[in-house]
């Protein structure tokens, strides 16, 4: 059969037309394991009660009027967000690229404001910020931007998780506005940085009045066992980002700021139709009261631990797992080899699995995940583990060309 959708995606051979909790139905009626929650998204799982009737209940009232005319609901959300955050206001928009080119535009107007004629942002080596162009002009990885120059510049790229790379930077370019980054690394590989290398970059940033930009598209919305990763280490960024898990699957992003980046943007220098429109905001404000009522933020790192243990206490003896990594329900399984197959085998096993980095397993497991749910991926996954590392060649014994 043709499609008629442009083949920007390498699709599985499966359609899901069904979900409840952390399982997914295709099809035929077969039942999957979801251990990555959309790519993070669904961090309640699929079909949450709340969720459900938060956007019935929206849906029958109101659904879009746009940004030129007060939403009410936009603002409850922005209470909450401010409230939970520390910051002091917030923009809202659809997705994580957006909300990362808001503090992209966020950090070019604060360097115009200084008399700077070319701002640049410093950003990381691995790193992910979109597929909007100046996003992926800011994210690490050469091999999707081929194909879509020229990128946009004014980004000055570091290796992640070097605090010496980022003084560097600003010794040598007197231009640098400020420093955007992930609190933990999702695509460029579940990289966990030192404890203390975002309360280090905060210092850089306090010392030559820069803005630190936290890009938490993924780690946000209790992921990582607090609302916002940043909340691990008793600091606060000038501008926050966020996505994925705030509507649970109702598109909506949102760029958060405050101190000296909140007065920056002023009416016309920046909008979104859709943005904050009553239904997404109402899917995201049932997110944040779910996440308190259900306790979910707390057990994030409990159950973290959980199947980190569990996959270290079966994988223990293969000298093919690197490192089995994790921040809460954020867990990165490293092999000493590309594994991106293990990727359909686990569909084989009706468990859905990513491989991110070309050799890192990614689990992003809904945090609703109950301990027989963890047993079964655990179980599953280090089968399938020790199979694909027992029948492909060791790397040591493969001879040069």
């Amino acid at each position: 059969m043709t499609s008629h959708i442009m083949p920007t995606y390498s699709r599985l051979p499966v359609t899901f037309v069904r979900g409840e909790g952390a399982w997914l139905w295709d099809e035929n009626n077969n039942r999957y394991l979801d251990a990555l929650s959309g790519i993070a998204v669904c961090s309640l799982g699929h079909a949450h009660p709340a969720i459900h009737r938060a956007i019935c209940q929206q849906s029958e009232k109101l659904l879009h009027t746009s940004n030129l005319y007060g939403v009410a609901v936009q603002e409850q959300l922005a209470d909450k967000l401010i409230e939970k955050s520390g910051m002091d206001n917030v923009f809202f928009c659809n997705s994580g690229a957006e909300a990362n080119e808001a503090a992209i535009k966020l950090a070019r107007k604060f360097g115009h404001s200084l008399g700077i004629e070319n701002p640049a942002i410093v950003v990381m080596e691995k790193s992910f910020h979109g597929r909007t162009l100046a996003t992926l002009s800011a994210t690490g990885n050469t091999k999707i931007q081929q194909g879509f120059a020229p990128l946009v510049e004014g980004f000055i790229r570091v290796p992640y998780n070097n605090i010496d790379s980022i003084i560097t930077a600003i010794q040598q370019h007197p231009n640098i506005v400020a420093i955007l980054v992930e609190p933990i690394q999702g695509e460029g590989g579940v990289n966990i940085p030192a404890t203390d290398y975002l309360n280090r970059i905060r210092t850089l940033c306090d010392e030559h009045s820069l803005l630190m930009m936290l890009d938490e598209i993924q780690t946000g919305i209790g992921r990582t066992g607090q609302l916002f990763a940043f909340q691990h280490n008793g600091i606060r960024p000038d501008v926050l980002t966020l996505a994925k898990a705030l509507g649970n699957g109702v598109p909506i992003g949102a760029c958060l700021a405050q101190g000296k980046a909140a007065t920056l943007l002023t009416a016309g220098a920046h909008g979104s139709t859709f943005g904050g429109n009553p239904l997404a905001c109402s899917a995201a404000l049932a997110v944040l009261e779910t996440l308190e009522l259900e306790n979910l933020i707390a057990t994030a790192e409990q159950k973290g631990s959980a199947i980190t243990n569990g996959l270290k206490s079966h994988l223990h003896n293969n000298p093919h797992v690197a490192e089995i990594r994790n921040k809460g329900l954020m867990i990165g399984i490293e092999l000493d080899r590309p594994c991106a197959e293990l990727v359909k085998l686990a569909l084989q096993e009706r468990l859905l699995i990513n491989v991110t980095n070309e050799n890192t397993i990614r689990l992003l497991p809904p945090l609703i995940i109950n301990n027989q749910q963890i047993k079964q991926l655990v179980e599953t996954l280090s089968s399938l583990v020790n199979q694909f590392t027992a029948v492909v060649v060791p790397i040591a014994n493969i001879s040069p060309a």
